[in-house]
């Protein structure tokens, strides 16, 4: 799996922040972190266009994520880490990262991970009962990767490695237009 992971700079990053959070066995702390600023990502079009403008300066960028990690409480090896991607001027990578990180996590708990898209974000207990529908399909742990694309107009879209299961309103409106063609 690392080998992969390690083509892409974003996975070089997220492997060396994976490895020093199993060395100082904080695995957990900073995955919790990581989702924090994944949230904060998602949430916020400001601190996305902070990641990604090359007119930001490497000093207001660290002063930006110094500023970050105090309101998202963020523990000290995610603190450093992020200070790290200002400092080389590699915040564009932070999405990737993230995805990577919570890859290599799930790996190293022996869990299976999900990419699931909704149209809407999805409830607690629909998580729930999703994590246990792909549990009971594919025989183990299942992490899930969620994300919203209001584009689907409804229903998930789930990749689990290769395979894809695509049960969305616009694929089944696609399939039927193409359908009536002919």
């Amino acid at each position: 799996m690392s080998s992969g992971i390690q083509a892409s700079l974003a996975g070089r990053y997220a492997t060396a922040l994976f490895e020093i959070a199993r060395d100082t066995k904080s695995i957990d702390t900073v995955e919790a972190s990581l989702a924090s600023l994944r949230a904060g990502l998602d949430e916020s079009a400001e601190l996305a266009r902070l990641t990604t403008s090359p007119l930001v300066s490497r000093g207001e960028a660290l002063k930006a994520v110094a500023a970050l990690g105090d309101a998202l409480a963020l523990d000290p090896t995610t603190r450093n880490f992020i200070g790290v991607l200002a400092e080389n001027r590699r915040l564009g990578q932070l999405a990737a990262v993230i995805k990577t990180f919570r890859l290599l996590a799930a790996h190293h708990r022996g869990e299976t991970t999900a990419e699931v898209t909704s149209a809407h974000p999805l409830a607690d207990d629909q998580v729930d009962a999703l994590k246990q529908a792909l549990r009971h399909r594919l025989g183990r742990e299942v992490a899930v990767d969620l994300s919203v694309d209001p584009g689907l107009l409804g229903g998930l879209v789930v990749r689990i490695g290769s395979q894809m299961i695509d049960s969305s309103i616009k694929t089944r409106l696609n399939a039927l237009a193409h359908a009536m063609k002919g």
